[in-house]
């Protein structure tokens, strides 16, 4: 590799999946604010940050290939974040139930050198089954899935809340597209194979 790979994330998911290519890389934390903007899309946030969080890390690592992403789950129209909360993922977990979920996950494949940034949004679409309070509550208690968008880990025991799963990769789900990351990296003379 001509230029050295980072991952702007210390989600250890998304380490997980970036490492499945075998790449040599690093770890920084972005340390950026994630507020969203009044209005603002659920697409338009998620490439917003993932390209904040990329940039945010340019200044320590100048010579890089930086990776940043973000991921929101639209519940009703309503974008939703971490629980950080058992009852506030028991609240998410309901309102999912017997619906279809759409995950919105930003990527951003930023060159520090030429301060130019690749940016996309990719959907994925989980169809809940309806869900019993109880098995909400056992399930929380079982996983804890209380830093994860939507309230579950797909990668998990999160699989037995579902009917269907709707996406063209699904590792986009946990939170790192791995086949647009793939072709971004591509287009940055990197190549995984």
């Amino acid at each position: 590799m001509k230029q050295p790979l980072l991952l702007a994330s210390t989600s250890p998911f998304r380490r997980s999946l970036l490492e499945k290519f075998g790449l040599p890389f690093d770890c920084a934390s972005p340390n950026i604010d994630e507020t969203p903007f009044p209005d603002e899309s659920a697409e338009t946030l998620v490439k917003r940050l993932a390209e904040a969080k990329a940039r945010a890390c340019r200044a320590e690592h100048p010579s890089h290939i930086i990776i940043g992403s973000d991921q929101v789950c639209v519940i009703n129209g309503k974008i939703v974040g971490k629980p950080h909360t058992a009852e506030q993922a028991c609240a998410q977990l309901a309102a999912a139930s017997g619906q279809t979920v759409t995950f919105y996950t930003g990527l951003c494949v930023y060159n520090a050198q030429t301060d130019n940034s690749d940016v996309i949004c990719e959907p994925f679409l989980v169809h809940f089954r309806t869900l019993t309070q109880v098995e909400i509550q056992r399930y929380i208690e079982r996983e804890q899935p209380l830093q994860c968008a939507g309230s579950f880990k797909s990668e998990g025991l999160g699989i037995a809340l579902f009917d269907r799963l709707e996406g063209r990769d699904p590792n986009t789900l946990i939170g790192l597209p791995l086949i647009s990351l793939r072709e971004m990296l591509s287009r940055q003379g990197i190549d995984v194979l």
